[in-house]
């Protein structure tokens, strides 16, 4: 039988913290449930307590500091993360471990944009908006179609969790766990989900601005990282084009009077077209840089899977 793990990363959810734990024993009874409380300031430990859940403190402020605690600390066959808000119905989980224990994906989501319920009971349409945003610039970059990206409500297989960097610090895990997984290679398997919005009283911890500064900052980082080659190369290409139309006026001169008037647009031009070619070159060597790291990914879950092989020999 599988060892699961229900993961409830929790800031000030004292409303809510309760009925998730209650919801999530009626559906998984033999699951270790775990929360993880990140300096809340409400009672939120002493209610994930009062209701058996394992408590865990996590002392680091940001949901990916949690998550990065929660995936170091606990060993598990299944993994289920979800928010402290009751926000995600328990009665889906069934749903969203077939596919994982079967072995048919590393990752299942539980997709909650493709009923419209999230558009429905979302009460910020803003924050709908840096999702589709989001969403798309990945599609577009991984050639793929995910329904929803950034969905806190997730299983995970045990490869999946233990060879996962999480290097970011704040609410971007969600999107950083999928550029992962299509990035390094696992199978990620979407699954239709209701979503309500937070009852009366619950407040989200997330800022329409600084949160939509984070959502342009993702998708800058996204290309710049996981897709160096393609990120530099549209910035060498405007470069370039800038500096030919600097540039072609002073080569027409040239080529009717044989002398250089224009010396400032000469300069600026051929610094433009220099800098292009240097900024290519930089992406042509940070592709080589990525490219030798999946390899490396590659060999090192390799290595994972035999120790993990011998541990079950034992």
């Amino acid at each position: 039988m599988s060892k699961i793990a229900v993961l409830i990363p929790c800031y000030n959810e004292e409303l809510t913290v309760e009925k998730v734990i209650k919801d999530f024993r009626r559906e998984l009874p033999d699951a270790d449930i775990y929360v993880y409380d990140n300096n809340s300031k409400d009672k939120t430990a002493d209610i994930a307590v009062k209701n058996g859940a394992i408590l865990r403190h996590e002392y680091k402020q940001g949901k990916g500091n949690v998550v990065r605690s929660m995936f170091y600390d606990i060993d598990a066959d299944l993994y289920i993360m979800v928010d402290g808000d009751d926000t995600y119905p328990a009665e889906f989980v069934h749903e969203l471990i077939k596919p994982v224990e079967e072995g048919k994906a590393d990752m299942c989501i539980g997709d909650r944009l493709s009923n419209g319920t999230y558009q429905k009971e979302n009460k910020r349409p803003f924050h709908e908006f840096g999702n589709n945003l989001v969403k798309k610039s990945i599609n577009v970059l991984f050639k793929t179609d995910l329904k929803d990206i950034m969905t806190g409500y997730r299983v995970f297989n045990k490869k999946f969790v233990k060879n996962m960097p999480v290097m970011t610090n704040k609410f971007e895990i969600e999107t950083e766990m999928s550029l992962y997984a299509l990035d390094k290679g696992f199978v990620i398997k979407e699954i239709p989900i209701l979503y309500r919005d937070r009852p009366e009283g619950s407040v989200s911890k997330l800022n329409t601005v600084s949160d939509g500064l984070k959502v342009l900052k993702t998708i800058f980082k996204m290309y710049k990282d996981y897709k160096p080659l393609r990120f530099f190369s549209y910035i060498a290409i405007i470069l370039f084009l800038i500096g030919l139309i600097v540039g072609l006026p002073v080569i027409i001169e040239f080529f009717k009077t044989k002398y250089i008037t224009k010396v400032p647009s000469a300069i600026l031009a051929t610094g433009l077209v220099t800098l292009s070619v240097i900024i290519a070159q930089c992406g042509v060597i940070l592709d080589t840089v990525v490219r030798l790291n999946r390899e490396n990914y590659q060999l090192s879950l390799l290595k994972y899977k035999q120790y993990e092989d011998l541990k079950k020999d034992k």
